[in-house]
């Protein structure tokens, strides 16, 4: 009954008036109707109707993340990630996976539109909403085979889900030509018909709360919770901009410091930009008055507070993993490592464009352009930044990060220094030989 009415709840998301749509899925043996549903606003299709249709097999790897299997493809998908990887690389998705009363949601374009694309053989005819399988012609007079009932011979076997083939992270913008990002380090200008691609990762998530102030304030905040405010803003304001967006996150879910780079490296991304809300140390003579932001690359900490901050925003893998953040410092294979270098030389300079920007809007003090040893920015191989965007345990600081017309101001800041960066940096690389 509960997942009825969950279910219910994504079709009634339809605009009204809007007449029941369903995916015929052809094969050579049969033809299967495939309900479609709403999943956040967009069509979406249950995984466990979808993929039997289509031959293929859905595997559980760990909490939240699926294999999808076919001959000739292989898809991972996670629970509101909106990328799909495959063998390829990674891909854009319209919507993210939902999993609904425990039921995978999977958005109808990665069966129209990325399976297409990615599987010998699958054609998709949007006049008949008809998805032809390798060697199906399109509008058999099959009888329909009924998904449910597949399924529900498939999910009773030994192997509990079926299991899917690999999804390609996200899908290409169907307006204009398919942007190819480059990494901007990689020293090579654009083509006039690539889009840039900025990732924008929302800090903590899920079980960790990150940072919970103010001191002695009548309220109270999450880090998680502003971050996830300001980096949907941001996404916004960087789309306005002609900017194609990746978010890390864009729901309160707990994604790995690691993953978050990787992700950045998938889409290829530009630039990564990891909001956070900084946190006084309670050792200071009046911790509730640390006011101000500050924009670190990755780099090692020079001085004992950047050190600080960098145990305090590294402390989040112990979400992840149930151990403390490990005391090594994980940055020596990469400081020394040329191409890194060049992406760190890159990095200051994008610190130093957001940091500019803040200040012309910012109440608090700029505390500078800094560096330290973030996991986060670790495995991100573009120009990577962290902006502590203020001091959440400071009551004033606290109350003007939560007001969402300041979370706008914010976000248009930020915006306006990554596109001032970008432009910059082609400039001068336009000029190389």
């Amino acid at each position: 009954m509960i997942l009825a009415l969950a279910l219910a709840a994504l079709v009634q998301g339809a605009p009204r008036g809007e007449p029941p749509v369903t995916l015929r899925v052809v094969s050579r043996e049969r033809t299967v109707s495939v309900p479609v549903v709403r999943l956040d606003g967009l069509p979406g299709v249950r995984a466990d109707d979808l993929l039997p249709a289509l031959g293929a097999r859905l595997s559980r790897v760990d909490d939240g993340r699926w294999t999808i299997a076919m001959p000739g493809l292989t898809l991972d998908v996670r629970d509101g990630m909106p990328f799909a990887g495959t063998l390829a690389g990674t891909v854009p998705l319209a919507a993210p996976p939902r999993v609904v009363a425990g039921v995978l949601v999977l958005p109808l374009a990665l069966a129209t539109e990325l399976i297409p694309r990615l599987a010998d053989g699958v054609r998709y005819d949007a006049v008949r909403g008809e998805l032809a399988m390798p060697g199906a012609a399109f509008g058999r007079a099959v009888a329909d085979g009924g998904s449910s009932t597949v399924f529900a011979r498939a999910s009773r076997g030994g192997g509990g889900e079926p299991a899917l083939s690999r999804p390609a992270v996200g899908e290409a913008p169907t307006p204009g030509p398919r942007a190819v990002p480059r990494r901007p380090a990689g020293g090579k200008a654009r083509t006039s018909t690539e889009r840039r691609i900025v990732v924008v990762d929302a800090g903590h998530g899920g079980p960790d709360r990150g940072m919970h102030g103010p001191i002695g304030g009548s309220f109270t905040i999450d880090e998680k919770d502003i971050t996830l405010a300001v980096a949907r803003r941001l996404a916004d304001a960087l789309r306005d901009r002609g900017v194609d967006v990746v978010l890390t996150r864009d729901r309160d879910t707990l994604i790995a410091l690691s993953d978050r780079g990787r992700i950045a490296n998938r889409v290829r991304g530009d630039l990564f930009l990891s909001i956070h809300v900084n946190a006084a140390n309670p050792r200071w003579r009046d911790p509730g008055a640390a006011r101000g932001f500050e924009t670190y690359f990755l780099a090692e900490a020079k001085t004992e507070d950047d050190r600080r901050v960098e145990r305090m925003e590294n402390e989040a893998v112990r979400f992840e993993t149930g151990a403390e953040a490990p005391k090594n410092d994980p940055l020596a294979f990469i400081i020394n490592d040329m191409a890194q270098n060049e992406h760190l030389r890159e990095s200051s300079d994008l610190a130093a464009t957001v940091q500019r920007a803040l200040g012309g809007m910012h109440p608090g003090p700029s505390r500078g352009v800094k560096q330290a040893g973030f996991r986060v920015l670790v495995t991100a191989y573009m120009p990577a930044v962290l902006i502590e965007i203020g001091f959440g345990t400071n009551p004033a600081e606290a109350a003007w990060m939560r007001d969402g017309a300041r979370q706008g101001q914010i976000a248009t800041s930020i915006a306006d220094a990554a596109i001032e960066y970008l432009g910059r940096y082609e400039r001068r690389v336009g000029t190389q030989p």
